[in-house]
């Protein structure tokens, strides 16, 4: 199975200014990502895309090249993740080099490692759509969650006669870190249309996802502590 790895990281984010090249404990933050898989992968098969000639110079920072400028059509806030893959994997095809997986690694997850890389492509089974990050979740829907019905008042988002979360089934929600994806699934549909996706899951430690200052601030305090 060859797998191409993007690190998507582009300018103008909204939450946190330029969140994807602050420094976390004096490293950019794109480095953690670019770093990660190159503990795995080559530096051939990890391709960074962004819109910003300042996030490719610190991008080439770690050693890598970055093949192209993403186009700024696929830099906007309604832009999705499938166009920057299939633009990425369509770049590496007009050099007649293809992929049978894309493992996507988001720059908002700093704390993934070389074990979480090498575990989610052992993972991975060529009939599946997707392998994707997962941790645990607090909000589960059979307990704390609820909507609103017609009449206004709450109803819990998942019916079920739960009197303790821990009888409660487990609920997962993606975490942002890692998404493995089938290159020929996605040519074909949409994420969100896949069906057949097995999870990864992580420890909530590992599992931080930075998109605004509150998560900076946890994730600074985070590696002091670990320091």
């Amino acid at each position: 199975m060859k797998t191409l790895v993007i690190i998507p990281a582009r300018s103008g984010s909204k939450g946190l200014k330029d969140k994807n090249i602050k420094l976390l404990n004096s490293k950019p933050l794109i480095h953690y990502s670019i770093e990660a898989a190159q503990e795995v992968f080559s530096n051939e098969d990890i391709c960074f895309t962004t819109d910003s000639s300042e996030y490719i110079k610190i991008a080439k920072e770690t050693g890598i090249e970055v093949p192209f400028v993403r186009p700024k059509e696929l830099a906007l806030d309604n832009s999705t993740s499938r166009d920057v893959i299939l633009h990425c994997i369509e770049f590496y095809e007009n050099k007649g080099i293809s992929y049978d997986t894309v493992l996507l690694l988001q720059p908002t997850s700093p704390f993934r490692n070389k074990e979480h890389l090498t575990q989610i492509l052992e993972s991975f089974n060529p009939e599946y759509n997707m392998v994707v990050s997962v941790k645990k979740t607090n909000s589960n829907p059979y307990y704390v969650l609820a909507e609103e019905n017609e009449e206004g008042y709450l109803e819990k988002s998942k019916k079920g006669n739960f009197t303790r979360r821990q009888d409660c089934p487990k609920v997962y929600e993606y975490n942002g870190s890692m998404y493995l994806i089938n290159v020929n699934s996605l040519k074909q549909q949409s994420i969100s249309e896949f069906t057949k996706v097995k999870k990864f899951e992580m420890e909530k430690e590992f599992s931080i996802d930075i998109d605004n200052q509150l998560d900076f601030d946890f994730a600074e305090f985070k590696l002091s502590k670990n320091s």
